[in-house]
């Protein structure tokens, strides 16, 4: 299943991201990067994740954040748990059972557009493919039959400009484009599936250890496009530990093992907002099954996943610029649950609860070494 629904799209990124690491700023070995370590996978926030360090301009960065992350592959597997979903409109049925699946195919790739001390423009790029496989297939719930035979893809490019003020400002936006849903090569339509994000955060650099900021995100962590408030905090205590956090998004504490080993724990909170077409339009009725007055089929619905994980991740050097990321923890699944596309009430359809699981990932990365970039004379 893998294969057939990733070959074109991979084919397309994976080219995309070789020339990401040929073309990828430097990262010295020494406890202070050129750029600091991205953030978890899921929750997704560039701007902050590969910003520069210089002696005279003010960054986020702090010393021992790890290292810079070029090109990224990203595998991530749950096993068995249940789902129940309860139908909130009068003509669907309730639905209960187990996924025996799910999984999610994470690749990412980020390119230093500009790197100077006073302005810094980083383009990255993402294809994520999340699959599900439910119990007595087909379940002849509509919305499982469609996500289990199609998958959920997300195709996006993001643009982060980081601007150092002066040696103890700086401010960073942040805007992101993603193609996000159940398409197929054959019927995707960009303005049914596009969903657009954005950030603005300004911040303070008080030491090589300690920065932070304060500032608004404009995206679906909650699962629903919202506006939300964002505390940026970044602090090393001593050789050892640290603290990275991006309230109410996540927070990591750090313990840096040795400058190629590194632990973190923490949580974070991850939304995915999905569209997904429907084979047979559903008619809304009311409670005695006549349907809604001035209601269209429902042709789209929209489905908005909310996840909590309590994580702890390892991170440790293979070989020079090829780094090894294992994660595990737990999922609470705070909401997966259906809404009406077609019609401007945004009515929901499906109310879905998953069980609490385990979860483990494993993720090969490319860190932009000196040594990396010289076999492609980059820096010479």
């Amino acid at each position: 299943m893998w294969a057939r629904a990733v070959r074109k799209s991979v084919l397309g990124v994976g080219g995309l991201l070789l020339a990401v690491s040929a073309v990828a700023q430097v990262t010295p070995a020494s406890p202070t990067p050129v750029f600091p370590a991205p953030a978890p996978p899921r929750g997704d926030t560039l701007a902050t994740d590969q910003v520069g360090q210089d002696q005279e301009f003010a960054t986020p960065s702090v010393v021992n954040q790890g290292p810079t992350k070029g090109i990224v592959f990203h595998y991530e597997r749950m096993p068995t748990f249940g789902v129940t979903s309860k139908a909130q409109v009068a003509n669907l049925p309730n639905y209960s059972a187990d996924a025996e699946k799910n999984a999610r195919l994470i690749i990412k790739g980020y390119i230093p557009m500009l790197n100077h001390p006073h302005l810094k423009l980083i383009l990255g790029v993402n294809y994520e493919r999340e699959e599900f496989e439910f119990k007595n297939t087909p379940t002849r719930y509509e919305l499982y039959d469609n996500i289990e035979n199609k998958g959920l893809k997300t195709l996006g490019a993001q643009l982060a400009v980081i601007r150092p003020v002066n040696t103890v400002n700086w401010y960073i936006f942040r805007i992101k484009g993603e193609l996000s849903g159940d398409y197929t090569s054959n019927e995707l339509n960009v303005s049914d599936y596009l969903r657009v994000s954005s950030e603005f955060i300004y911040g303070w650099k008080r030491s090589p250890t300690f920065s932070w900021g304060v500032g608004a995100q404009l995206g679906y962590t909650f699962g629903r496009q919202s506006i939300y408030p964002a505390v940026l905090y970044n602090r090393t205590f001593n050789s050892r530990w640290g603290l990275e956090a991006l309230f109410p998004a996540r927070v990591s504490a750090r313990y840096n093992v040795s400058p190629k080993s590194i632990f973190t724990a923490g949580y974070t909170v991850d939304g995915f907002n999905y569209i997904v077409k429907l084979n047979t339009p559903l008619v809304r009725r009311t409670a005695d099954g006549t349907p809604e007055p001035n209601i269209k089929p429902l042709r789209t619905l929209e489905l908005r996943e909310t996840e909590v994980k309590l994580r702890g991740r390892w991170e440790r050097e293979l070989y020079d610029f090829i780094w090894l990321g294992v994660e595990g923890g737990y999922r609470y699944n705070y909401a997966f649950d259906a809404f009406d596309k077609t019609n401007s009430d945004r009515q929901k359809i499906i109310d879905s609860q998953f069980d609490w699981a385990p979860y483990a990932s494993l993720e090969i990365f490319i860190v932009p070494t000196k040594g990396l970039l010289g076999m492609f004379g980059v820096g010479r």
